[in-house]
């Protein structure tokens, strides 16, 4: 489940959780009669409404290309490569996807890490990498590794057979690695055939290079292998998962079935044994890196030092709590422990990408030592606070260190839109905000901290972007996506209904952000209310940018769209998110049930029809809240529902509800199987059939426990889908079902 929450990218597929403007509650606005209404089959259609969706947005090595991956309006799905010249102000496709296409089927572990990275539904161009001359990008297209010039010229890395997973470009240009078979190779990029570096190895569990399954899925590490700066070394990860337990996995497709024996390091059982080694390019002088005598660790992140005579490893204890950074000397592999990092009493550490080693040997660091998540710099032994305040930074976004500035994002002015700000690493307390309010943006920047590439969104405008200078001053759009004119969203804007924020107390006292959506109201009309939960540890389902034509579609049916932000969730520091420590499923219901209570007050609420809905983790939520308060909801949705936590993997469950070995009672109070006799109303199931992330057993589990205890309930089961279940028709197959089944069981609106 990684940083994010549990396959959240999933949770209402195609929909951004993000509303935006404010607006007074129970606000009436009558629809323009030609405004037609969202149906669900356009809601999933090509074009998507949302606009042109860029992805993957970088600067050329010399700053003079922009390049992007950009989706097609004939088919959402599929990305090509474009380039925008900043001296020309032109924008090209530089790789058609299409032609380029060999029609290659990928490899299963192709398609494996894609699902770990949330981009299993796309095809084309899926990620690229510039050369450092500028001159041409490494494109991976259908497994092939091409290397595209700006001249139009394409070129097959030789020696390539397709299926090679993670290729990188050395930082100067002149070699290429990547993964086959097992093992690390490497080549040069001018021409010769790329050879492998590390053994061959007689055991099959054992992975040269890649990253072990819950480094991908927990801790968002992709990558196996790090260059040194000057391309002299590299640093390899090995892993063994000969003592990993083995999961027979079933994909129930249409037409048959297939079963695949997964590796899987379920909570409370053995992970991988991963190590750590230094050598050349062409695999000489090879050293093993001493990550300490406790093999039950995990490698969390591994940077060279700007000058390549250090490598920096971060090592994290199983139980999650303490985080070492470890020094390296790269030619002995000899570590010694820089720092640590410790989490507070009932919490856990969270990894962060939010951190740079700078030219000077020191270091700027994101912590939640003072409860809330801040900057920090280490320089000659000593720290200094960067950021304070009961606010969050999010992100780190780029480090400009001539000038001595650096760019972050964060919740300084609005827990429910983040903004873009900048400090003088020298004077930090003087806050500067470059982003305007009434967005929520997020943003990325180039190596020497110059350039900003931004993004935002708000309630009646899907996601803009623009390059900006270090100053957030606009220099040219990126994509203006302005719903006007040919834009997709366009005929629908004149009956888009605006989101409305406000709190509702927790029991104790803590104030829960809600937003809230509503059709035109009709004075003495009452409407049904549709629910959407995630409720579990680092998400932040409320927030002020674009809704999504999704929300939209279900205001468009009659339903009041509702979300609430429960204890546990993402930006509100140590304290709000320690709630879920070893208490999954608990404080979250209650929240969400203070959430339904306050609907049932207000007069133009259907208080006998308001139903619930969550996917994955909140298919888990819609299940407990359905056991624990009997009554409460007309209806509940389970989408993909965790139902038994031990089937779940070792590092998201161990970090918040411990070793399973050692707490047995956490887990039994946390899991949904034990409650179900519980269940009076109305329940929907629907699970992907070749589901990996959360297995089919625990859709299986669920069911078989119901029907024995004559509980009724109803299913809907997609063979071949995994977690997602998205596509044009299957995703309209889907809400069919739901608003289907909200109808017919007197919690729905009829249209």
């Amino acid at each position: 489940m990684r940083h994010l929450p549990l396959l959240a990218a999933c949770a209402l597929s195609a929909m951004s959780f993000a509303p935006l403007a404010h607006a007074q509650q129970g606000q009436s606005m009558t629809n323009t009669p030609s405004a037609p209404s969202l149906t669900l089959e356009r809601v999933f259609a090509s074009p998507g409404l949302n606009g042109p969706a860029p992805r993957a947005v970088k600067l050329s090595p010399d700053g003079r290309y922009l390049t992007l991956l950009r989706n097609r309006a004939d088919d959402r799905e599929r990305y090509d490569l474009w380039g925008f010249d900043r001296q020309t102000s032109q924008w090209t496709m530089l790789v058609d996807s299409l032609k380029l296409s060999s029609g290659r089927a990928l490899s299963e572990a192709e398609k494996m890490q894609r699902e770990r990275q949330r981009i299993g539904d796309l095809k084309g161009i899926v990620t690229y990498e510039w050369a450092a001359d500028s001159k041409s990008v490494l494109v991976p297209v259908d497994g092939d590794l091409l290397l595209a010039g700006l001249d139009g010229t394409v070129r097959k890395i030789e020696g390539t057979m397709g299926g090679e997973l993670n290729p990188k470009l050395g930082p100067k240009g002149e070699h290429i690695a990547f993964v086959r078979d097992r093992r690390l190779w490497t080549g040069k990029v001018a021409g010769g055939a790329p050879v492998a570096i590390t053994p061959e190895e007689a055991n099959t569990n054992v992975h040269w290079g890649e990253a072990e399954f819950v480094a991908q899925e927990e801790m968002a590490r992709f990558n196996g292998f790090w260059w040194s700066g000057d391309e002299s070394r590299i640093a390899v990860e090995r892993f063994d998962e000969s003592m990993v337990g083995v999961v027979t996995r079933a994909a129930i497709g249409a037409e048959g079935t297939k079963t695949y024996d997964q590796r899987y390091p379920a909570a409370g059982t053995p992970n991988a044994e991963v190590s750590l080694w230094v050598m050349a390019p062409d695999g000489s002088g090879k050293v093993q890196v001493d990550l300490g005598a406790d093999q039950d660790i995990y490698l969390a992140r591994v940077d060279w030092a700007p000058d390549g005579k250090a490598l920096y490893v971060q090592r994290m204890n199983r139980e999650q709590t303490v985080l070492d950074m470890l020094k390296v000397d790269p030619a002995t592999g000899k570590s010694s422990v820089l720092f640590s990092e410790k989490a507070a009493d009932k919490h856990w550490i969270d990894l962060s990408d939010s951190y740079r080693f700078l030219k000077d040997g020191s270091l700027i660091w994101w912590s939640q030592r003072d409860g809330f998540g801040h900057l920090y710099h280490l320089k000659g032994g000593k720290w200094t606070q960067l950021t304070k305040g009961e606010w969050t930074v999010i992100g780190l976004v780029g480090v400009d260190e001539a000038g001595g500035k650096l760019t972050f994002t964060g919740t300084r002015d609005d827990v429910l839109a983040q903004q873009v700000y900048t400090i003088d690493l020298n004077a930090p307390a003087k806050v500067q905000r470059l982003t305007e309010l009434g967005w929520v943006n997020s943003a990325t920047m180039d190596r020497s901290g110059q350039t900003l590439m931004i993004s935002r969104s708000s309630d009646a405008q899907p996601a803009q972007s623009f390059i900006a200078d270090s100053n957030g001053k606009r220099l040219a759009w990126i994509e203006e996506n302005k719903v006007a004119g040919a834009h997709p969203y366009a005929p629908y804007l004149a009956s888009h209904r605006p989101a409305q924020f406000g709190t509702i107390p927790a029991s104790d006292g803590t104030p829960l952000h809600y937003m809230m959506i509503t059709p035109p109201l009709e004075p003495g009309t009452t409407y049904p209310v549709f629910t959407y939960h995630y409720g579990g540890p680092t998400a932040q389902v409320v927030t002020k940018g674009f809704q999504g034509a999704l929300a939209q579609a279900i205001v468009d049916k009659g339903y009041i769209y509702f979300a609430i932000d429960n204890r546990g969730s993402e930006n509100r520091g140590v304290k709000f998110a320690s709630a879920l420590h070893h208490a999954m499923g608990s404080v979250e219901v209650e929240d969400q049930l203070a959430g339904a209570n306050w609907l049932k007050q207000q007069p133009f609420v259907n208080a006998d029809k308001i139903s619930t809905f969550g996917w994955s983790y909140g298919g888990y939520m819609s299940i407990k809240m359905l056991q624990a308060n009997p009554g409460a909801y007309a209806a509940g949705i389970a989408v993909a529902p965790v139902t038994k936590w031990q089937m779940y993997d070792t590092t998201y469950t161990e970090r918040y509800l411990g070793d399973p070995r050692k707490v047995p009672e956490v887990y039994e109070k946390s899991n949904a199987l034990a409650d179900t006799a519980k269940i009076s109303d109305p329940l929907l199931i629907i699970h992907g059939m070749a589901d990996d992330n959360v297995v089919f057993e625990n859709a299986s589990a669920i069911i078989a426990k119901m029907q024995g205890e004559a509980v009724p309930f109803e299913m809907m089961l997609y063979p071949g889908y995994t977690h997602r279940i998205s596509g044009p028709k299957v995703s309209k197959h889907l809400y069919e079902t739901i608003f289907r089944f909200l109808d017919r069981n007197g919690a729905g609106s009829g249209k």
